[in-house]
């Protein structure tokens, strides 16, 4: 084409631009019913503006929240601190401020304002903020807000942003005096995969007092069942992922919780009560790795559990190897002293922490990479944090693993295992087998509380909730065995969260620890029993 044709369609743009009058974004007549005395009036034309779809009237909205809307010579204009400009056009208002007049706004018109701007940011180009919309929407849906929720609904394309619409859609519909609108309002919940679904349709089958039902129509109650229906077959699989995903959660917290504990009862035979504390020390120590990083690094705070590890087990390591040199090696072969001083040192170790930290619970936050969790319908979430406690728990598995099998400390340890007195003999020194061990156990523990601080709070009780556990696991697994405690730990935490939704968390707990009482009864040795010579047996 012509350069000269380029500078002719240049110019008729530019012109047409020019002189064109640009559109008013805004109802000129709803804003000025803004400035009605009569709170109908006002909450009418908040409706209009909702109705329009139209976010330029959040920040009018906004305003009058706020006291920032005016009335300036019959002009309904937002002050702010850059001074008064038209409310619809937008254009600077010399407006003295002895001349304006404010807009009363009492709660009722504050309520509305709050749900006309959720509602208008359901077009926000931001998902995250369409997504808040659309909850609060759904939460509190009006017929007025219909028209905007259905425009919305046509061009969503985020699969949660739209269950959350449909939801409120349908919703709203329910409220039909039609009953055929209401049918189709059933429909279209039963393709929902929000999980508060059910509940809505739930209630529809209710009665009233009067005795008559909450859904008068037969047809609608029977379309409801049949979504109920629809729904709970739908949840059958993604509810049972989830469970062996909990229960193989759960068995991986009492696995880094009995581990360390399995390897010092087998080597030792010490019943160490103190062995919780240690998981309270390394939720601790991960806490004020966390503070430090917060204060002095914020820029890499995603990345404090790369310290937090390490600096967990070896504080714990080391406060592990300065009690058995201090005590527990004092009391070898007197279990009943043992377990007395241990548990004494438990209380110690508790009351140190609460003078440091208090006695409050203290919250340690998730890195963003592992804060959320992957949606597989039927309200199941697989928790990120959750995942990663799997994937960290198997590999602390291997790490053992290697250490007791590819290493001469490994050597040592299962020959003293086996036989303490022949091992003293060939000259494999057990006192520093003994200390390492100790440590070794008290450093998998502290691990382990890494581990719970990322799925709950901390707090000096912590280790305490974890102790039975991880005897029980300890003493299923077979006393010294690394593939029974492995196996003891997932097991015991599938069974519970199997047993969960029918006997309850308590007493789910008692029927494991009744199964297991008998299975000692029968196996006292446990899942795996221990190979080799002892002079003790």
């Amino acid at each position: 084409m012509p350069r000269i044709a380029w500078s002719r369609i240049a110019f008729v743009l530019l012109w047409l631009v020019g002189v064109m009058p640009a559109a008013q974004a805004l109802d000129p007549a709803a804003v000025k019913q803004l400035a009605a005395e009569d709170g109908d009036l006002k909450l009418e034309a908040i409706n209009r503006l909702v109705t329009e779809g139209d976010a330029a009237a959040i920040p009018l909205f906004k305003a009058m929240q706020d006291d920032g809307l005016q009335i300036f010579n019959g002009r309904v204009v937002i002050v702010d601190a850059s001074g008064a400009k038209d409310a619809v056009t937008g254009e600077a208002v010399d407006a003295p401020p002895d001349q304006l007049v404010s807009i009363v706004v009492n709660n009722r018109i504050r309520g509305a304002l709050d749900s006309a701007m959720a509602s208008l940011r359901l077009v926000a180009p931001q998902r995250d903020a369409r997504l808040a919309a659309a909850k609060a929407v759904a939460a509190d849906a009006s017929a007025e807000m219909l028209p905007l929720i259905d425009r919305a609904l046509a061009k969503e394309t985020d699969p949660e942003v739209k269950a959350l619409l449909v939801q409120a859609s349908a919703s709203i519909a329910l409220k039909s005096p039609d009953a055929a609108r209401r049918r189709q309002a059933v429909q279209m919940l039963a393709l929902s995969e929000n999980p508060q679904t059910k509940q809505m349709l739930t209630v529809l089958l209710d009665k009233n007092p009067d005795g008559g039902f909450v859904e008068p129509d037969q047809a609608v109650r029977a379309e409801a069942q049949q979504a109920i229906r629809a729904i709970d077959s739908r949840a059958v699989v993604p509810q049972a992922i989830g469970t062996l995903f909990y229960g193989l959660s759960l068995g991986s917290v009492l696995l880094l919780a009995a581990l360390g504990l399995a390897i010092t009862f087998g080597l030792m035979g010490i019943i160490n009560m103190a062995h919780g504390e240690m998981l309270m020390i390394g939720a601790y120590t991960t806490y004020g790795v966390q503070t430090l990083f917060r204060h002095y690094l914020p820029g890499a705070f995603d990345a404090y559990l790369a310290v937090a590890v390490p600096a967990a087990f070896v504080v714990c390591a080391l406060i592990g190897i300065v009690l058995e040199r201090g005590v527990i090696r004092h009391l070898y072969g007197r279990p009943l002293e043992t377990l007395l001083t241990t548990w004494g040192i438990s209380l110690i170790l508790i009351q140190l922490v609460r003078m440091l930290f208090g006695a409050q619970n203290v919250e340690v936050e998730n890195p963003v990479w592992m804060s959320g969790g992957y949606s597989l319908g039927g309200g199941v979430v697989l928790a990120y944090n959750r995942v990663v406690i799997v994937l960290f728990a198997a590999f602390v598995v291997f790490l053992v693993w290697l250490l007791l099998n590819r290493t001469r400390l490994g050597l040592y340890l299962r020959a003293v295992t086996q036989n303490r007195n022949m091992a003293d003999c060939m000259g494999i020194p057990t006192p520093r087998v003994d200390a390492l061990t100790f440590g070794l156990g008290s450093g998998i523990a502290g691990l382990g509380g890494v581990a719970l601080s990322q799925i709950g709070n901390v707090g000096p009780d912590l280790g305490q909730s974890y102790i039975v556990d991880s005897f029980m696991v300890v003493v299923l697994g077979g006393v010294g065995q690394l593939a029974g405690t492995v196996i003891a730990a997932f097991g015991l935490g599938e069974i519970n969260k199997l047993l969960e939704p029918y006997a309850g968390a308590v007493l789910g707990k008692i029927i494991v620890l009744v199964f297991i009482i008998l299975f000692i009864q029968k196996r006292p040795q446990g899942l795996f029993a221990l190979k080799g010579r002892s002079v003790e047996t």
